[in-house]
């Protein structure tokens, strides 16, 4: 029987968080260097990911970018490989949500949104994905949403592309599984990030949305750690192109 700790042992892999700076990819880049990876976050902010590299240590290293700029595609797969080496593990965490109504939707916000939460997923991966193949092993996971599946006031740029994440992630499972690298996605639910500031700056909103989950709460930050960890490991070796709701049943109510 294989150890299950060693199942979740990331001790030497390397992988890369985009949208490192804060919330939920802030804490999958802490979780997997906890488990021994070393770790290269991506984001805007350069304070911020100092911040997470003091916080993590020498095992963590930082590229300053902006992932939805497509051109600057192949010279992000340097930087990112240039701490550690090219990673193992990938990890879509930046993501943006205007929260624009369908009426009042402009061209900017939408490209915007499309750029960040699905072209940079795909593009990234694409730049990345040679030296996994050349490894035989590969973990992607993209980010996706209650809007994956359900529709929320002021959500359709942000709902399009959350549910595109869904499709986006079992193409790449079918093309790339093959060569030893699974993909799939996490799908958090209410979870107090920089992302949701408006609905926990509410508290009768984030009452009712902790109403609505199986469990009766809102999330964690501690309560993707076990996720993160499973798919991106030997833990789920036979798991890909699949969407875990880390939601407290929220989807599932």
């Amino acid at each position: 029987m294989a150890d299950p700790g060693a199942l979740f042992d990331l001790t030497g892999r390397v992988a890369c968080v985009t949208g490192a700076s804060s919330g939920l990819g802030r804490r999958a880049a802490i979780a997997l260097a906890g488990a021994g990876a070393r770790v290269v976050g991506v984001a805007r902010r350069a304070e911020a990911l100092d911040g997470l590299v003091d916080e993590v240590g020498p095992a963590a290293a930082s590229v300053v970018a902006d992932v939805a700029d497509r051109g600057g595609i192949p010279a992000l797969a340097a930087a990112i490989a240039a701490p550690f080496g090219s990673p193992d593990i990938l990890i879509h965490a930046a993501g943006i949500n205007t929260r624009q109504t369908a009426d009042d939707v402009t061209a900017e916000g939408w490209d915007q949104t499309l750029a960040l939460n699905i072209t940079a997923p795909f593009f990234l991966s694409q730049a990345l994905v040679p030296a996994m193949k050349a490894k035989g092993w590969g973990r992607i996971v993209n980010f996706a949403s209650l809007q994956t599946t359900r529709a929320f006031p002021g959500g359709i740029a942000y709902g399009t592309t959350k549910a595109g994440i869904g499709q986006l992630t079992r193409a790449m499972a079918e093309a790339w599984s093959p060569h030893g690298i699974t993909a799939n996605a996490i799908g958090p639910g209410f979870f107090p990030t920089e992302l949701t500031q408006a609905v926990f700056a509410d508290p009768d909103r984030a009452d009712r949305n902790a109403a609505q989950t199986c469990i009766g709460r809102n999330g964690r930050m501690e309560d993707i750690d076990g996720p993160i960890l499973f798919l991106c490991s030997d833990a789920s070796g036979y798991v890909t192109g699949q969407t875990l709701m880390v939601d407290g049943g929220f989807t599932a109510k």
